[in-house]
């Protein structure tokens, strides 16, 4: 009897060391598998003056806004709010899940959609505004696609780090917080720096 309690005992630690290895598993692979990409992409979250800035790049544009990176959705909620019907691609499954229960809370998720998703294999050209969260990596070869992809009278807005060869239109915010609005229809046509 005694032999018997213990195998019992046995098959439930083991089961329940298993479980807990498989759910942390499950929840920790996303977040670390970018860092492990040729062009790492963490997830780091948008502060509020970038929000900020992002929404002032916004003023007067309307349309379709995509957010490229789009994290916990943050840029996607907050521009919802402001009348836009917003878009967001992320490779991380729990984000992308997190977001849509965050626009849902906020009463915007008729307005937003969360994709999972690589942004090498998503067209961008039904977009009139794009946010991208992009590192320094990645920019020159974004650049390039946006440029192939997007339409003459989009906007781009870049926070943290700008586009190596197009002109910024617009800059606000400092450090970190910074954003850069580039309007196609400028960049273009304009030499690279």
């Amino acid at each position: 009897q005694g032999g018997s309690r213990r195998r019992v005992w046995g098959l439930w630690v083991t089961a329940g060391v298993g479980g807990t290895l498989v759910a942390l598993y499950a929840v920790v692979t996303p977040f670390v598998t970018p860092a492990l990409r040729k062009v790492c992409l963490p997830f780091v979250p948008a502060t509020s003056a970038q929000i900020q800035n992002v929404l002032k790049m916004l003023e007067k544009r309307s349309g379709s806004l995509v957010d490229i990176g789009s994290g916990d959705g943050r840029i996607v909620i907050a521009a919802a709010k402001r009348g836009f019907n917003a878009v967001g691609y992320e490779l991380n499954p729990w984000l992308v899940w997190y977001s849509r229960y965050r626009a849902w809370r906020d009463g915007v998720h008729q307005n937003t959609k969360f994709y999972i998703s690589d942004l090498w294999k998503v067209s961008f050209s039904h977009y009139t505004n794009v946010v991208v969260f992009g590192v320094p990596q990645m920019m020159p070869q974004l650049e390039k696609k946006l440029e192939e992809e997007v339409e003459y009278s989009a906007r781009v807005i870049a926070c943290r780090f700008p586009f190596p060869s197009w002109i910024p239109d617009h800059t606000t915010g400092e450090g970190i917080d910074t954003v850069w609005a580039y309007d196609l229809k400028h960049s273009r046509g304009c030499e690279t720096k």
